[in-house]
């Protein structure tokens, strides 16, 4: 379970990576690449997280970290 998006950022790509791990306790990690190379990667506790709503914590924390990632670029963009 998890998700990957990529984006043309100039000459660049920047890739967002999104897994669930079960073991040893229910977590997710979103690593971020730009070019390749890994910048940055966030850590999120699923353990007292339903199983039913798993899929849903993991496409939340992925588009969470996306909108970051926009948010960022945009204000370096206007200075």
């Amino acid at each position: 379970m998890g998700k990957l998006d990529a984006f043309d950022i100039g000459a660049k790509k920047l890739t967002v990576q999104t897994e669930f791990f079960s073991k040893p306790a229910w977590r997710i990690e979103t690593k971020v690449y730009l070019a390749g190379a890994l910048k940055k990667v966030y850590t999120a506790d699923l353990s007292s997280t339903p199983e039913e709503e798993l899929q849903r914590s993991v496409n939340d924390f992925h588009q969470s970290k996306i909108d970051e990632i926009v948010s960022g670029l945009r204000q370096m963009k206007q200075q």
